[in-house]
């Protein structure tokens, strides 16, 4: 039997992306479903993905009631995946920094491994498009800051392009996932890693978004600054 996969997309205000991306993906592969994460969206987001799905049995969607943040996002749409016995489960941007055309090779390499990433820095080469040089230099140091600290053997820890298998998802105890902001990336990389998991990294190209606008703040950085020795330190108490 073909294993089911699941492409969970959190969204916020990405009408200008969300029908184009949808009809992309599934495109792709015909075992390639999506689930949307919409977080009350004021531009229509989630309206104009419920008018998709009139016509389109292979989309879904979760509306939530307001902005609560891109790691409980992906919780809750985590929790769908298993209650509907999803076997794959990918993260995926809405912005097209993701390239729906990379989807195929997660497929390929998830064959070998538990948990595979989409790298941007994989082995010091990187492979990001439009980014500002003090957005491309806060990016790579951060990944090298959390490789440090944390120990994890990831080139792209931060990244968001990842492919799960089921098993991975229920040996993480989701309730106990505390990181909300791009250090979630982190922390859900770490659990895995920590549970002795095996993670591939396969090399991607991101191109920067095109339309709407980067949902990055000085709050997500700070708490990816602290998360890394919070997960260190859970670590050394064997809490993870």
């Amino acid at each position: 039997m073909a294993e089911r996969a699941l492409v969970i997309v959190p969204t916020f205000n990405e009408r200008e992306n969300i029908t184009r991306l949808i009809g992309s993906i599934l495109e792709q592969d015909h075992r390639l479903e999506i689930l949307v994460v919409d977080d009350g969206s004021p531009d229509g987001t989630g309206d104009l993905v419920e008018g998709v799905m009139q016509h389109e049995p292979r989309l879904h969607i979760l509306k939530r009631p307001r902005k609560m943040g891109l790691g409980t996002a992906y919780i809750a749409g985590f929790r769908w995946a298993l209650q509907e016995n999803y076997d794959l489960v990918f993260e995926m941007d809405a912005d097209f920094s993701h390239d729906p055309a990379h989807l195929s090779q997660f497929l390929g390499a998830i064959d070998g491994a538990d948990l595979v990433l989409g790298s941007r820095y994989r082995n010091g080469k990187v492979t990001v498009v439009n980014w500002p040089i003090k957005r491309l230099l806060l990016s790579y140091f951060a990944n090298v800051y959390a490789r440090v600290v944390t120990g994890l053997p990831l080139w792209d820890a931060t990244g968001g392009f990842k492919c799960f298998r089921r098993k991975v998802l229920e040996a993480i105890d989701l309730s106990h996932v505390r990181s909300n902001g791009y250090a979630f990336q982190i922390e859900m990389s770490f659990r895995a890693w920590r549970k002795h998991f095996k993670i591939v990294e396969i090399p991607i190209v991101f191109v920067d978004r095109t339309e709407g606008q980067s949902k990055m703040s000085p709050k997500i950085v700070r708490e990816a600054i602290w998360m890394v020795w919070r997960l260190r330190w859970w670590a050394l108490k064997g809490a993870v």
